[in-house]
């Protein structure tokens, strides 16, 4: 198989009659690509970032990405919240999310041993994914929002980690449970004020942030990779 990697700069390029009949696109940027004519049968897109641009996804003219956003909402009950503006509404936001993750996680349990260490596809593990949440709320509460000296934990697993380390999934889930009960503590006391302080953006320093769009974030990052630990659950269950 033929594999393009950074090094290719392939933008601009235009192609014309050529077969692209099972290629596969990973982490790549795809943004303003224009498609006329194109069969796209059977064709699976996973965009995170479909929402926040406001630019949309076309399909025949008609922008679906309003109707992809709503029907994840039904999919995934508490969903709709993750923009939530005031204290009630973000509490209100974590426990849905609290209880989304428990059915999830029992889920997990139930499945037949090593479930939880399968990479489907190459994506990171349903024990790894857990990981990269652990980090990302130590990006985005313990740096950001807490301003803490050393906010991350070992186990946490950053993008782009390969995720070599192999702790026990007992130890993953019992550092995940912290992190899980740290934003709840954070939120049970947040406040209005609270809420438009500034902050960093820990990857833009120079970008300003408030506490309410680092929670955002949080949220974000949680319910993405909710999808993704039960759409590789779905796969490596055959469902």
């Amino acid at each position: 198989m033929k594999t393009f990697d950074r090094s290719d700069d392939l933008r601009k390029a235009e192609f014309r009659g050529v077969t692209l009949n099972g290629a596969r696109f990973v982490e790549s940027d795809l943004s303003g690509v224009v498609m006329r004519g194109v069969d796209i049968a059977g064709a699976d897109i996973d965009a995170p970032w479909l929402f926040e641009d406001g630019s949309g996804l076309r399909v025949n003219g008609v922008d679906v990405a309003p109707f992809v956003d709503a029907e994840l909402n039904l999919r995934f009950p508490g969903r709709a919240q993750r923009r939530a503006e005031d204290p009630d509404g973000l509490r209100a936001a974590w426990a849905a999310l609290e209880k989304t993750w428990a059915a999830t996680l029992a889920r997990a349990a139930a499945a037949p041993a090593g479930t939880v260490d399968i990479r489907v596809a190459g994506e990171w593990s349903f024990a790894q994914t857990l990981r990269h949440l652990v980090h990302a709320t130590d990006v985005w509460l313990g740096r950001a929002i807490m301003k803490l000296e050393q906010p991350f934990h070992p186990l946490g697993l950053a993008d782009g980690g390969d995720g070599s380390e192999t702790p026990t999934y007992a130890e993953v889930l019992a550092v995940r449970a912290g992190r899980v009960a740290m934003v709840r503590d954070f939120l049970a006391a947040v406040t209005p004020e609270d809420l438009v302080a500034v902050r960093e953006n820990p990857h833009n320093p120079e970008h300003p942030e408030t506490v309410r769009s680092c929670l955002h974030v949080i949220l974000e990052e949680e319910w993405e990779h909710h999808r993704f630990a039960v759409r590789d659950l779905d796969a490596s269950s055959g469902g």
